[in-house]
């Protein structure tokens, strides 16, 4: 099944799930659809959707999450890839975590762009209220860009586990692999390789109290190679 070329004023240009909705999806492809503001491809609200074999690409946001936009939400991604979708003017590229926690299993986030914060996450708790972090096992960030985090940008408490992930070739100003603001991610069996922050940290940037915990993890041939 294939959602293509739709469009939503507001939020969900190819789908929406919202009020406690739990579909799920396999062997489903979001090419080329857009929203005025968030998750051009799929927009999670309160929900828990399930999703395995499924295709983000080429997906549009005019502010965030270019492939999907996740709110005090909780989906489950296994084997889905993020390619070349679109945050045209605030954060994620491939995808927000807003106040969420997304589990991802085998999950690839391949060219996408963002035109603040992570080009492919962005995790955040906003303000008051639950938090969430996102948990990723076998996930590949791969020539990703934004202003900060190229591959990922954690921001506001937001605390990712992150366990046999690579980041190489992504792009930022600050952060080309990822960028940490008041945030602490754990780090297990992590490679940083070829990212290119154009001021600050090429693999890695932490600041205002950010303490990362990282362990088995391989930083070389980012530039700048200060990380």
């Amino acid at each position: 099944m294939t959602f293509s070329g739709n469009t939503a004023d507001n939020r969900g240009g190819g789908m929406g799930s919202d009020n406690n909705s739990s579909p799920t999806l396999a062997n489903v492809t979001f090419d080329g659809n857009s929203s005025s503001f968030y998750g051009g491809g799929m927009y999670n609200r309160t929900s828990s959707p399930t999703l395995v074999n499924v295709t983000f690409r080429g997906n549009t946001a005019g502010m965030g999450g270019g492939g999907m936009y996740n709110y005090l939400s909780t989906p489950t991604l296994a084997s889905v890839t993020f390619s070349e979708n679109t945050a045209e003017s605030h954060d994620g590229g491939g995808m927000v975590s807003d106040h969420s926690s997304p589990s991802l299993t085998n999950v690839t986030f391949s060219g996408n762009t963002a035109g603040r914060s992570g080009g492919g996450i962005y995790s955040a708790n906003f303000s008051d209220g639950p938090t969430g972090s996102p948990v990723l096992t076998n996930v590949t960030f791969s020539g990703n860009t934004a202003g900060y985090g190229g591959g990922m940008s954690n921001m506001y408490n937001s605390n990712p586990r992150l366990a046999n992930v690579s980041f190489s070739g992504n792009t930022a100003i600050n952060g080309g692999g990822m960028e940490n603001y008041t945030s602490s991610p754990t780090l297990v069996n992590v490679t940083f390789s070829g990212n290119v922050a154009t001021s600050y940290g090429g693999g890695m940037y932490n600041w205002n109290n950010s303490s990362p915990a990282v362990a088995n993890t391989i930083v070389w041939g980012n530039t700048p190679a200060t990380d």
